[in-house]
């Protein structure tokens, strides 16, 4: 297996390493990002996110896609947007080694924090973060507007 930064031509595969996670998160029809979307936003002049893909036998088994923010208390730090390994190749260190990836390019680039999202049902995952080390933190919650949202709130105040 060989743990390398995402190209413009690994995008159709990562897209469906994404559409896999949306069935597994129970959210099958949320995708609407594109191949050509992915390209615009990971590989021009100024990339919106970065990705590490693992591949198999020239096969893309999984994916850690991050970008960087900036936390009024810490300074610079990462977010981890998503980890997915396929799920037949699941349980073979991918999942290990993409996450590895990320942690040693934090250290790398001098991050006060390494933030990411969970799903509360997700018990292997969540356990596996524990025994690395990470806190979940249970007092947070995740807050979003979606499209609609953004639309409501814009018509109600301008």
């Amino acid at each position: 297996m060989l743990i390398r930064k995402g190209t413009p031509e690994d995008m159709s595969a990562v897209l469906e390493l994404i559409q896999e996670l949306a069935t597994f998160e129970k959210e099958p029809d949320a995708v609407v990002v594109t191949v050509a979307d992915l390209i615009r936003d990971g590989f021009s002049e100024n990339p919106l996110f970065y990705i590490f893909v693992a591949e198999e036998n020239s096969e893309i088994i999984g994916i850690a896609l991050y970008y960087y923010r900036f936390s009024t208390w810490k300074g610079k730090t990462i977010h981890l947007e998503d980890l997915i390994v396929n799920e037949k190749h699941r349980g073979t260190g991918a999942g290990l080694a993409l996450y590895t990836e990320i942690i040693k390019q934090g250290k790398k680039d001098n991050v006060r924090r390494i933030e990411w999202n969970v799903l509360d049902w997700n018990e292997s995952a969540i356990q596996f973060y524990q025994k690395t080390g990470a806190k979940v933190l249970e007092d947070w919650r995740v807050v979003h507007m979606d499209e609609e949202g953004i639309a409501n709130f814009t018509r109600l105040t301008i």
